[in-house]
């Protein structure tokens, strides 16, 4: 499979994560490619921190943390260097990161053995960014936050129908997108210029390591609730959408439509039980 362009920032992110000596030195380096978090002073614990009350934010307010979690599975599509996961673990019985860069992988492993619980932590390799490398019926619940929309617009798709193939009967997705906004205009012809960019040969490398430059090109995709439905929907029921504050031209019914303060406008999420 041809390597995608967007893989480019997250491969150069991971190989400087390899780097560095300690684990807040990769935080200080790479971590702000999840928490757009920068500063001198970061640190593994806070940036774990983050992502602890984010996590328990997101699962209150999806109705998706039962009282048997503890006997549960739960796949994290992006797992990155762990900086939710730690908190996966300690809640859910078994924790399946998934990631398209492996150096993030051992990193994460790393970050839970440290802050979570690393005897319930297992990592898989989504190698070609788009496939889900483990058996049907597997998780009680798959979690994406924030990876989606760096996906190439195919993939991101087909990593949707991987959520719900990994996903037992009655299980849950809870899975994040971006859709389009005003903004897009400009951001989305410039992200395709950064983005050819990254295949120069020398000067490539650089740009993707750049943070400014890499967070407006490794925004890949945009999809809407209607595609992702169209795709995803006919194997799923209770389905509740999510977004962020309330404006015209978003597309959600009215019967689902949720408004999530705090999450940019241009983020979505669709949270439903699997058929």
């Amino acid at each position: 499979m041809t390597r995608r362009r967007q893989h480019v920032p997250w491969k150069a992110a991971g190989t400087a994560s390899e780097s560095e000596h300690s684990a807040d030195d990769v935080v200080r380096e790479t971590g702000w490619v999840f928490n757009n978090v920068t500063g001198s002073q970061l640190n593994l614990a806070e940036f774990v921190d983050t992502g602890d009350n984010e996590t328990v934010a997101y699962l209150e307010a999806f109705d998706l943390l039962p009282a048997n979690a503890a006997q549960q599975t739960m796949v994290e599509i992006g797992s990155g260097i762990g900086r939710m996961t730690a908190s996966f673990s300690r809640l859910f019985g078994k924790v399946i990161a998934c990631d398209l860069d492996a150096a993030f992988l051992e990193r994460c492993r790393e970050t839970v053995a440290k802050f979570g619980n690393p005897e319930r932590l297992q990592t898989s390799h989504t190698a070609d960014g788009r496939t889900l490398a483990m058996a049907d019926d597997t998780a009680d619940l798959v979690f994406s936050y924030i990876t989606l929309q760096h996906c190439h617009h195919d993939d991101g798709i087909a990593l949707a129908r991987e959520a719900v193939r990994v996903t037992k009967p009655g299980g849950h997705i809870a899975l994040n997108f971006r859709t389009w906004v005003a903004q897009d205009v400009v951001l989305w012809p410039a992200g395709k210029l950064v983005r050819a960019s990254w295949r120069l040969p020398r000067i490539g490398p650089v740009i993707a390591q750049r943070r400014l430059p890499a967070r407006l090109g490794w925004q890949a995709n945009r999809l809407t609730p209607k595609e992702v439905l169209a795709t995803i929907g006919p194997s799923l029921t209770d389905v509740r959408l999510f977004r962020g504050p309330k404006r015209r031209g978003f597309g959600l019914p009215d019967t689902t439509d949720r408004t999530f303060e705090g999450v940019h406008r241009s983020h979505w999420w669709v949270v439903a039980a699997v058929k």
